[in-house]
């Protein structure tokens, strides 16, 4: 049984089924749907609201004006609430079909940070499973899982209390494997190029890395991180993600 591992997937399925197999496992770790793309202007808040006005909210979001962005987007509805909101449902809910259509019988799904937990839920097929704060055994190795974004001024869905996201890692115990959306709290895993900024990471994460010592930590959120792996004492840390950039799933077995 061949184990393929990716995140941050932003609705990429035809490079999905190009590089898994239906007979693969497959480990994603969270962001499935497109909501925006920043460097082609594209996705679902695009479809919704407008090119113009995302652009704006674009522009807003890089200069960490988070409140106005927001504004911004609550103008746009403005009298339009009821629409908006269907609009918007519509069009996660047909690419959430469009991903899980493409899953393999076999996936190990957690959360990201832009995903809906309830639509995920409400959407998802039988044969996904869903272990976050959870240890899975897979080929005979403990497989942990910690899905969830920690909490930033975009105030987006699939964010989670920090409390919340630490209680998961405490609870897993010693695992060969660790899984998680969100990077450990390492300068040059979470800094990325392209918006030339540090992004956020988890202090707890990188705890439990430097304790436990997994053989490997995977991860994603960040898109154009500095590095994209190294090694935090015998434990390989590696960003699985942006697939929808790179088309890379990483084989873990």
């Amino acid at each position: 049984m061949t184990v393929k591992v990716i995140s941050d997937l932003h609705s990429a399925t035809g490079a999905l089924k190009e590089q898994v197999d239906p007979s693969d496992t497959l480990l994603l770790l969270g962001d499935l749907v497109n909501l925006i793309d920043y460097s082609a202007t594209e996705g679902i808040l695009v479809d919704v609201y407008g090119r113009e006005t995302v652009l704006g909210i674009i522009e807003l979001r890089a200069q960490r004006r988070f409140e106005e962005a927001r504004n911004r987007m609550a103008e746009r509805r403005q009298g339009r609430e009821e629409e908006m909101k269907k609009r918007f449902t519509q069009a996660m809910t047909l690419a959430y079909e469009e991903v899980f259509s493409a899953l393999p019988g076999k996936t190990y799904l957690i959360m990201g940070n832009v995903d809906s937990p309830d639509l995920v839920k409400a959407l998802a097929p039988a044969h996904i499973g869903f272990p976050d704060g959870q240890v899975v055994e897979i080929n005979g190795y403990k497989v942990g899982f910690v899905g969830g974004g920690l909490p930033t001024p975009l105030k987006v869905q699939g964010e989670i209390p920090e409390e919340d996201f630490n209680r998961k890692i405490d609870q897993l115990g010693p695992v060969d494997v660790l899984c998680s959306h969100m990077p450990p709290a390492v300068p040059e895993l979470t800094f990325d190029i392209l918006a030339n900024r540090a992004e956020q990471g988890s202090s707890r994460l990188l705890e439990y890395i430097r304790d436990v010592q997994p053989a490997k930590a995977l991860f994603g959120h960040i898109h154009q991180p500095l590095v994209s792996s190294t090694h935090i004492g015998r434990t390989h840390v590696v960003n699985c993600g942006y697939f929808r950039r790179t088309h890379r799933a990483i084989s873990l077995m």
